[in-house]
């Protein structure tokens, strides 16, 4: 099988998770899209590696590393996830503004803001 085609579908889940990140407003979409973006590197690193015919596996074997990475981060993440539903009984990302800096009406921060406690 040629090498374009594997690394075409990659760039299209790539592609598809970018689009998923920036455009959804659900946090746990957001987190699939990551997760579809992860998938699409791991794609071309099977792909290189195999198109290369490396002895020792290394897109391969930094895949399955990409794998675990993926695996504790959707644990993280729907740790997050649960407790802002639990406390704010919401995962909309957009309505999640108490972390923000606080700014004025012409967008500058304010002076206390600057001043630590």
């Amino acid at each position: 099988m040629h090498v374009a085609y594997p690394v075409v579908l990659a760039a299209m889940l790539f592609s598809v998770g970018v689009y998923g990140v920036l455009a959804r407003r659900n946090a746990i979409l957001v987190l699939m899209s990551v997760e579809l973006m992860l998938n699409g590197a791991n794609l071309n690193l099977v792909t290189f590696d195999i198109w290369r015919s490396d002895v020792m596996h290394s897109g391969q074997v930094m895949a399955l590393f990409v794998i675990v990475i993926a695996a504790a981060e959707v644990g993280v993440g729907l740790a997050i996830v649960l407790l802002v539903f639990r406390n704010r009984s919401t995962i909309a990302v957009d309505s999640l503004r108490e972390l923000r800096e606080r700014t004025d009406r012409d967008g500058t921060a304010p002076e206390d803001a600057m001043d630590p406690p």
